[in-house]
């Protein structure tokens, strides 16, 4: 598992709290960090999950280590709970989410996610579906516009847009990567961050419904948890951070027993307790060895019993 570095792995493992035969769900394999984490702090079992098939192809290797502790799984973690009980378990101790990509993926430029190395338009993380290229080659300039927008946070959409369906056929990330940067001109080359940054983040998160898998991902962490359960999210943007906090903080919410108290459609039970009112951030010295942690945030929090 060498080139993939967890991040706040420590800070991971005191959020779930590893014991001696208790079961854990890893939603985002990846690298194998985490799971090799818990599995290391306790005789405990892990059930990991990626969609992508290269990680599970590297867990499988690694189960040998952990003879009948680490059970592999390809399939997205918004399946988490029914893919747990196949298992014969019903409910877990706790579940780690890592919503950053594996170094693995960032840094083999034929999976097509980095616009630092040439390779196909591609960012698939199950390696099925449509493609990058695909969307972009077909999708209107309104659409387009939309999606580096929405999940983007790119104030030049409409420039970009408009670039992309001028020069298309685009197949290569190096290709994308040049219209973007013309298209935002000399000014974004001064900026800290590579021009095309935003918009080869926004189609990744739209080629994989990231937003939408986080959201189910949650509710499913939601009902396999056991009373005591823990989550721990690892988010890396603000999208993503904001969709955790957003839902730890209606399911952490004490409901009112004023009657006077206005109703409020689609309020929660409360099913979680929050173990930090912050997120967690990395230090200084994680930051050092792996720049790629500096963007990291940790929630997390323990499930309790639903009140009667």
């Amino acid at each position: 598992m060498s080139g993939h570095l967890p991040v706040m792995l420590a800070e991971v493992l005191e959020a779930i709290g590893p014991r001696d035969g208790a079961h854990y769900i890893d939603g985002t394999f990846g690298g194998g960090g985490y799971a090799k984490g818990l599995l290391d702090a306790a005789g405990c079992f892990v059930l990991a999950i990626d969609r992508d098939p290269d990680a599970v192809t590297r867990g499988r290797e690694l189960t040998s280590r952990y003879p009948g502790r680490l059970t592999m799984c390809q399939g997205n973690f918004s399946q988490l709970d029914s893919l747990f009980a196949r298992t014969g378990e019903r409910q877990a101790d706790g579940v780690m989410l890592d919503l950053g990509l594996s170094s693995f993926q960032v840094d083999q430029a034929a999976r097509g996610f980095s616009f630092r190395e040439d390779g196909p338009l591609d960012m698939r993380m199950s390696k099925t579906g449509a493609s990058a290229a695909d969307f972009i080659n077909t999708a209107g300039e309104d659409t387009l516009a939309g999606v580096l927008r929405h999940f983007g946070e790119e104030r030049r959409a409409r420039r970009i847009a408009r670039a992309i369906v001028a020069a298309r056929p685009l197949v290569r990330t190096s290709e994308l990567a040049d219209v973007v940067s013309r298209a935002l001109g000399p000014v974004a080359l001064r900026q800290p961050i590579h021009p095309a940054t935003r918009t080869f983040q926004a189609l990744r998160i739209h080629i994989n419904d990231e937003l939408g898998e986080l959201e189910r991902g949650l509710a499913a962490a939601e009902r396999v948890l056991k009373t005591g359960g823990r989550l721990a999210v690892v988010a890396f943007h603000s999208l993503e951070d904001r969709i955790v906090k957003r839902f730890l903080a209606e399911r952490s919410r004490e409901p009112s027993t004023s009657r006077h108290a206005p109703h409020h459609r689609g309020t929660h039970k409360q099913t979680f307790r929050l173990l930090w009112q912050r997120p967690r951030v990395p230090g200084l010295d994680e930051i050092a060895r792996n720049p790629r942690a500096r963007s990291a945030r940790l929630r997390a929090a323990e499930r309790i019993a639903l009140a009667a």
